[in-house]
């Protein structure tokens, strides 16, 4: 199976595609699939591949350990390594 191109254009009447870039070394009959694509003004963060970081923080639950148990753990860890 080919792999395919995502070319953007834009369509000047109901039956021609302007291209904004030429497309070498592709001839004879292409299906073509059309998406509206939307201005950075109409996408969501979702469609531009972002996160909402703060969302992302008040959705995860808060850590139940206190920086005493974190440094002892860290040190059983680090004196189990041995003299390296």
């Amino acid at each position: 199976m080919e792999a395919a191109l995502i070319v953007r254009g834009k369509i000047s009447n109901s039956r021609h595609i302007e291209l904004d870039e030429a497309v070498p070394g592709l001839d004879g009959e292409v299906e073509v699939v059309l998406r509206r694509v939307a201005t950075v003004e109409q996408a969501t963060p979702e469609q531009h591949g972002l996160v909402d970081v703060f969302a992302l923080i008040a959705a995860s639950s808060p850590g139940t350990r206190s920086k005493a148990d974190i440094d002892r753990q860290i040190a059983e860890e680090r004196g189990s390594w041995g003299d390296g």
